[in-house]
């Protein structure tokens, strides 16, 4: 029997996203679409083939299915109306014959973090929210090699830190850095995350909802379920590496335009292996998916069939099976991206330019004390 899954995507910007798929409807005003999204079944997008591992050489296939609603439609109706549709696009899948669904973008965290979901599914589901912590950490590591900024003497931030991203990636990192500062907004849950990361290794852990002490950080990943960016230009260090891991983007695109010293790379882009054509553009390169799809592939290549990642808590153990199972069937980290484009050789060179001053401890923003940090974390 043929080894299959289904992905779940949805529109992150009506005009845009739904334009890909349907040229005339994208034309409507947003607020439009996004009002007629609760009238719109399922949608069927495209068919996956290529998909290889490098280990044993077995191949799959899949679908993009699409739920209809925008991260703030599902944000402003009642759960149960968002996992009726997030369960119909299921069902899509189970009648395409898939034997696997990833959850993608807000349909993960929506509720319960996909419980609700797998219950109402004959076939297993995950949130793919595993191998998107693997990747997470992977592309700071690899960022503090490019940058020539060892991990050991810088400060990382964690933004969204109470979260079942943030907390993991936070513990990952504990013993490869000397401080590390957690910003969320539950201090009772931050403190039990700080816990975990100071015996983890790291000596120096700092907790606060104020985004302003993000001005201390040389890395940050930021993983937040806030629909509006919640990082702004006045945040950044000078030369600070930011991996942005939430859809839609915490980061602001004014830091793109008025930060020319500081790295913003996007979360979680994976190379795929075989000749995977997704046969939809969901404004990726070639070959190229998110981690969250990704290990909704690994795990069908590994032909373990069961929900994975569910739920509000991810374990350390969690991540790091998957990552052994994808790496085993050559998925890797994907290079840099930055607001839907590769970082060139030349920018990062830039970067590192424009990092280096005579004060190198002094920020080159003015902060603001009163800005807090207000978003829901994953």
């Amino acid at each position: 029997m043929e080894d299959t899954f289904a992905f779940i995507i949805h529109p992150i910007n009506p005009k845009r996203d739904v334009s890909r798929k349907y040229p005339l409807l994208g034309k409507l005003p947003a607020w439009l679409i996004d009002y007629l999204s609760l009238f719109f079944p399922p949608v069927y997008i495209s068919e996956i083939t290529g998909i290889q591992s490098v280990k044993n050489g077995r191949k799959i296939k899949g679908w993009f299915v699409a739920c209809p609603f925008t991260p703030s439609r599902m944000m402003s109706l009642p759960p149960k109306v968002v996992y009726k549709k997030v369960i119909q696009t299921g069902r899509l899948a189970e009648r395409l014959g898939a034997k696997m669904l990833g959850l993608g973008a807000f349909t993960s965290v929506v509720g319960d973090g996909g419980i609700t979901i797998a219950q109402n599914l004959d076939i297993p589901v995950t949130t793919g929210d595993s191998y998107t912590i693997a990747q997470a950490v992977r592309a700071i590591e690899q960022a503090a090699v490019i940058m020539d900024t060892p991990l050991r003497k810088s400060t990382v931030a964690i933004v969204g830190a109470t979260g079942a991203i943030g907390s993991v990636c936070a513990q990952m990192l504990a013993g490869q850095t000397d401080k590390m500062i957690l910003i969320g907004r539950r201090q009772e849950k931050l403190n039990e995350v700080a816990e975990k990361v100071h015996q983890a290794g790291c000596p120096q852990v700092t907790v606060t909802a104020h985004m302003n002490q993000l001005a201390q950080a040389h890395f940050i990943i930021t993983v937040t379920s806030a629909v509006e960016a919640v990082i702004e230009p006045q945040h950044l260090r000078r030369g600070a590496v930011v991996c942005d891991v939430a859809r839609p983007r915490d980061v602001s695109h004014q830091v793109a335009e008025q930060r020319p010293d500081v790295l913003v790379i996007e979360g979680g882009m994976v190379k795929v292996p075989g000749n995977v054509d997704f046969g939809f553009d969901f404004g990726f390169p070639p070959q190229m998916a998110y981690a969250c799809m990704a290990e909704t592939m690994a795990l069908t290549l590994e032909q373990r069939y069961e929900s994975y990642t569910l739920g509000k808590e991810i374990t350390l153990s969690q991540v790091q099976t998957i990552d052994k199972i994808a790496e085993r069937h050559g998925f890797r980290l994907g290079g840099f991206r930055s607001f839907e484009r590769a970082i060139t050789d030349a920018e990062i060179a830039r970067i590192k330019a424009l990092s280096v001053s005579p004060n190198d401890d002094q920020l080159s923003v003015t902060m603001d004390p009163s800005n807090h940090f207000n978003p829901v974390v994953l």
